[in-house]
């Protein structure tokens, strides 16, 4: 591998993987140690780390550390069926913190879910069992002047509460996101970014994409209910989002999800780039 231009630690973790992919280093082989590595691609060490690195965050490597040379990974088990949002979110997002980079760009009708399945990895960075470098949140919600699809009222009125209150839900818990993300930021030194864009729609499912490695994917369903709201009861047509099944696909070398997450991050960065209208929160 030695020439006059030296690879990339990009171009030696794709060696690798082509060498795991061919079957030439398969499931529990050792990989060679680092300075092995690094005098076969004739690189500094620390390109060799790097590669390393974006190989065992693309699942295809155990037991990276210091002390002894990392595995071949055992081909990843198949995802669970779908579950419900707030079983299955909360898991997948501590996964996700786990990466010194995170990104999490999402679609959804109130940020409901999303703010308390983010309990779990926050906790996990208090504790100090996680320790992120930068977090990155966009959040794509309906705009407030929209007419939404759902929830509306069974029956039309000229004043519509069962909006006010969506909008008043909305608001409040993209509020409780942002400070529970910006504190974070004050108490772990964590590089915080959350953004809020507001959508000229009402979307018919939550999307969830998590370092453009997972993309999970769940329709809201729809369904009559009554809810209190200022001394009213308010019949109305409304769809639970907690209770909506995540499918999960994974963006893995050889996995047959993978164009689907490379297609939904395009198509979501193309959407946040077309909106260019800001969410308010009040």
């Amino acid at each position: 591998m030695n020439g006059s231009r030296r690879l990339s630690s990009q171009e030696i973790a794709d060696v690798l993987r082509e060498r795991i992919r061919g079957g030439d280093l398969r499931a529990g082989d050792r990989l060679p140690t680092q300075a092995e590595l690094a005098e076969e691609f004739g690189v500094e060490r620390g390109t060799v780390r790097q590669a390393l690195r974006a190989l065992q965050e693309d699942g295809l490597l155990t037991n990276v550390s210091k002390g002894s040379p990392p595995r071949i990974a055992e081909p990843a088990t198949p995802r669970a069926e779908p579950q419900p949002t707030m079983v299955a979110l909360g898991p997948r997002l501590a996964e996700a913190f786990a990466a010194p980079h995170v990104r999490v760009d999402v679609v959804c009708h109130t940020s409901e879910t999303l703010m308390l399945a983010l309990s779990e990895p926050l906790r996990l960075i208090h504790e100090g069992r996680i320790h992120p470098e930068s977090i990155d949140f966009r959040v794509l919600m309906p705009s407030r002047d929209i007419a939404l699809a759902f929830p509306v009222l069974v029956e039309d009125e000229e004043d519509d509460p069962v909006h006010q209150r969506w909008l008043q839900m909305r608001n409040a818990q993209a509020r409780v996101l942002q400070h529970n993300l910006h504190a974070v930021r004050s108490t772990h030194r964590v590089d915080v970014r959350i953004a809020f864009r507001a959508l000229p729609f009402t979307p018919p499912m939550k999307l969830y994409l998590l370092n453009g490695e997972e993309a999970l994917l769940g329709y809201y369903m729809l369904t009559r209910r009554e809810e209190e709201y200022e001394s009213r009861t308010l019949q109305m047509y409304d769809a639970l989002g907690s209770q909506s099944l995540l499918f999960s696909f994974l963006n893995r070398t050889g996995h047959r999800d993978a164009v689907f997450v490379e297609e939904s991050q395009k198509w979501f960065d193309a959407l946040w780039e077309t909106i260019t209208t800001d969410m308010t929160l009040s």
